[in-house]
């Protein structure tokens, strides 16, 4: 498969730090699916209905996960994601989303802020493409 010549074409270090920079400080929106849904409630052990009243609030067609007045996750407690293993698309894809990869300038205003680009695994220009393509923002 053949691909335009993107910044990233020789592709991209990234391993999750799990440091929380991305799910705290300016609030935002973690869209959440049906499917995710099921796995973030029996990962806590509670039913569905319950984790979107204590949760997740209603969002386009689906639900988004609620933050602590600061904008923290409300699932980021004690430097660490307490849903980690099975953590929402949109999370699971960060930082390879489009708005972070659209021009060279954004993605390096990205990398000053997470310190697990430029480590661990080399991800190829399809496979970020493929990321981009996964998450729902």
């Amino acid at each position: 498969m053949d691909f335009k010549k993107y910044f990233f074409s020789n592709g991209i270090r990234f391993e999750c730090t799990q440091c929380g920079i991305c799910c705290t400080g300016e609030p935002g929106t973690v869209y959440v699916t049906e499917d995710e849904i099921k796995k973030i409630a029996d990962f806590l052990n509670i039913d569905e209905q319950k984790l979107k009243n204590e949760f997740l609030y209603p969002y386009k067609d689906s639900y988004s996960i609620k933050e602590l007045e600061n904008g923290d996750c409300i699932f980021y407690k004690d430097k660490s994601c307490t849903i980690y293993p099975v953590r929402p698309m949109q999370c699971k894809t960060y930082p390879f989303w489009l708005k972070n990869l659209r021009n060279e300038k954004k993605w390096k205003e990205v990398e000053k802020e997470c310190p697990g680009i430029g480590k661990g695994k080399l991800y190829t220009a399809k496979e970020i493409i493929d990321l981009i393509s996964k998450s729902p923002i």
